[in-house]
């Protein structure tokens, strides 16, 4: 033994050496400052060693290196820029000073290699991977870049259209794709890693490849004429900034460093991308999407917490089907959870089926799925008109019309067709848990589970507690939309839930604002252009305006002073003139079919009439007041669910947004919004906006935290970081 240390050990068998990276007391491999050292103290011994043939890295985890400790990099960003930049300078010299050792390196990437745990692979002559292991710098979802030298190196080894479709996607390459294009030099079979790596070495000691040339290729400038480069990157511009868009500087920065280091050597090229990378990370965007990146750790931390007592669900049902029924079954399906499908005609069963067969056509098509794996997931799906197959069912998905008396009905006819054990739930948008639970024998066997359409597409589940859940059936519940690839949030029961009852605060909003005399289309510009993918008369189109209404209706008799409505809104005027959106092609909008079949949104003179019928006057409002009367009332009712405790944590609150609406992610959520403008100006803003009514009354605990200087992520901030000690990027 050369080295043992608390990552590294160092070995020697003749002339080679074998560097193994295995933390000690922790379930990854993570670059974190102990290990970081641990590696430079590693690297002395490795240079005092003569006579070495060649050295292989080696990983005693699944992960070969899960990447850097996000916990530190959140503490360095908020550090002065030459401290960030010293931390970034000190790694770049370790790795350089292993890339220039005097031997052939080979990295054996076993599982992970994400972030800094790819780019000290970069550093590396040779990379050796198993066909499952997967590598990437996903630092752009971050909002940041590479920083530990991988836009240096990756663009020379994979040349600079591939390197930054790497780097501003963020995506993961498995062993073939990262073959494929060069970033990896075998794929074998995990027993046969460490034999490929010492063939490697072998051919390299009998002159068979010429590592000087590859070396001088890696650390030298990129190999491209000036039109080429030129050419290269004002097309990679072209596309990238348009995926973008205006919100995410990383993308285009790595662009524009690219270009930057593009024509020096490595040792001239790495203090650009350090200067890039500062950057970044001292903006807002970085800090929201690291805290979202966070807030995800901290849920699945939650969500594995509630599981410890869940019960296995080995089969499940879902009763209704058509869209919603057959998105259910195609996502229980699709990830290994056969599913029953039942309704009461076979029309809708085969809606359902339809549905789900679409869904894996379009998986076939994208490459994410073989086409022989389709039968496998249909045949997962099993139609039923009757409650023959519902003996041995462990979850119940009840998703029909959501109407609490036929809810009821069906609750309570299938709670006598399946086990004492069985857990039933409600996908219910807005009606009451508590309500549902009432027609039941075995309450403490129900909860709410709430999707999100389309299913297969909106990451959340909102599963929701009611008085009678037992802490059983909330765990099975969570377990379950783990196993179908969802994230799940405990909410308690209210009307709305949690993310219905914001979002139809900012509906309320909405509607005020168009009776004082707004431009819808005017609205709908300033919202995207405050991030939302779609502005708030598009979205209740895509809902539809008989949903919009029915949840209106919910709201504003559950909370009478702030969503209570009277005389006729837009969503009555709209409903009543028969538009309702998307779903009879007229709404806000006018809807035709595109050449791909997509709905088209196109102006339309006759929504225009129906919106001017509930105006007294038009009137004009600027961005920022726009963006104020529709925000404000978001940002107090998701602060009121926190306190109600309808949610847990403000994480769990962003998140949902997030997950649910498409909050814009580089916002950071709802409540991390109102933290980085702060909670003074917040409800200075709302105080404003006073004689609109109570919607926009800041509570009485937001005011005191506004006083004493807190924030939502102050406390809750340093908790969740010290949780989610060893969190890699």
């Amino acid at each position: 033994m050369l080295h043992s240390g608390t990552d590294f050990e160092l070995t020697r068998d003749g002339d080679i050496l074998r560097l193994h990276f295995d933390a000690k007391g922790g379930k990854v491999n993570v670059f974190n400052k102990g290990a970081l050292q641990d590696f430079g103290e590693a690297l002395d011994v490795i240079e005092q060693q003569s006579d070495v043939g060649g050295m292989m890295m080696t990983s005693g985890k699944s992960v070969f290196v899960a990447g850097a400790d996000i916990n530190e990099f959140l503490d360095y960003f908020k550090a002065p820029d030459a401290e960030l930049a010293a931390m970034l300078d000190e790694v770049n010299g370790m790795f350089n000073r292993f890339e220039d050792l005097p031997f052939p390196t080979v990295m054996c990437i076993n599982g992970e290699a994400q972030g800094g745990g790819f780019e000290i692979c970069l550093a590396a002559d040779f990379r050796v991977m198993v066909p499952t292991a997967r590598v990437g710098l996903p630092e752009v979802k971050l909002g940041i870049m590479p920083g530990w030298g991988g836009s240096v190196r990756l663009t020379r080894l994979i040349g600079a259209d591939n390197a930054i479709e790497w780097m501003c996607t963020g995506n993961a390459r498995k062993g073939a794709a990262a073959l494929a294009d060069g970033a990896c030099d075998a794929v074998v079979a995990p027993e046969a890693l460490e034999a490929a790596a010492l063939g490697i070495i072998e051919q390299v000691k009998r002159g068979k490849i010429d590592i000087a040339q590859r070396r001088a290729i890696k650390t030298g400038p990129l190999l491209l004429s000036d039109l080429e480069r030129a050419m290269s990157l004002m097309s990679a511009r072209g596309v990238v900034g348009a995926k973008a868009g205006p919100h995410y500087p990383s993308p285009l920065t790595i662009i524009d460093t690219v270009e930057k280091h593009a024509q020096l050597s490595r040792d001239e090229a790495l203090p650009f991308e350090s200067q890039a990378f500062v950057k970044l990370a001292k903006t807002e965007v970085a800090s929201s999407l690291v805290g979202i990146f966070l807030n995800d750790q901290q849920l699945k931390r939650i969500a594995r917490g509630m599981t410890k007592d869940a019960g296995e669900v080995k089969k499940a049902a879902v009763l209704g089907a058509g869209i919603m029924g057959g998105g259910v079954a195609y996502q229980s399906a699709s990830n290994g959870v056969p599913i029953v499908m039942k309704d009461i005609n076979q029309e809708a069963i085969q809606a359902g089926l339809d549905e789900a067969g679409t869904l894996l056509g379009k998986q076939v098509a994208r490459g994410k799925l073989k086409p022989e794996g389709v039968p496998k997931v249909l045949n997962a799906i099993q139609p039923a008109l009757s409650y023959g197959e519902f003996g041995d069912i462990d979850l119940v998905v009840e998703a029909v019309v959501e109407n609490p008396g036929i809810k009821k009905s069906v609750l309570a006819e299938v709670e006598a067709q399946v086990g004492a054990d069985t857990i039933i739930t409600t996908n219910t948008s807005t009606i009451s848990v508590n309500l549902l639970a009432e027609a039941l024998q075995r309450p403490e066997n129900f909860c709410g589970m709430h999707f999100f359409n389309p299913v297969h597409r909106m990451p959340l589940v909102e599963v929701i507690r009611a008085k009678t859940s037992s802490d059983k059936a909330i765990a099975t519940t969570v377990a379950y939309a783990q196993a179908m690839k969802k994230t799940p949030i405990v909410v308690n029961d209210c009307p709305g839930f949690l993310v219905n009852r914001i979002l139809f605060a900012y509906f309320a909003g909405f509607e005020r604002l168009v009776s004082d005399g707004a431009d819808v289309a005017a609205v709908d510009k300033a919202m995207e252009r405050f991030g939302w993918p779609m502005g708030p008369a598009y979205l209740l189109d895509v809902v539809g305006m008989d949903t919009g209404k029915h949840a209106a209706a919910v709201m504003g008799e559950g909370f009478p002073e702030r969503m209570g409505r009277t005389g006729k809104t837009i969503i009555d005027a709209m409903f009543d003139a028969g538009r309702l959106g998307q779903k009879n092609g007229k709404g806000f909008y006018r809807y035709e079919l595109d050449k791909k079949g997509r709905q088209k949104k196109l102006p339309d003179a006759e929504g225009n009439a129906v919106v001017k019928s509930v105006q007294s006057a038009q009137a004009e409002f600027s961005e920022s007041e726009i963006v104020d009367r529709l925000m404000i009332p978001m940002c107090n009712e998701a602060a009121r669910c926190l306190e109600d405790n309808i949610v847990g944590t403000p994480a769990e609150a962003d998140m949902g947004l997030i997950y649910g609406l498409g909050f814009p992610p580089f916002r950071g959520g709802a409540l991390k919004w109102v933290d980085t403008g702060g909670l003074s100006d917040f409800c200075e803003r709302a105080d404003a906006l006073a004689a609109l009514g109570p919607l926009y009354e800041p509570t009485e605990k937001l005011r005191s935290m506004a006083s004493a200087g807190d924030t939502f992520y102050g406390a809750a901030a340093a908790a969740t970081q010290a949780a989610n000690k060893g969190g890699e990027a």
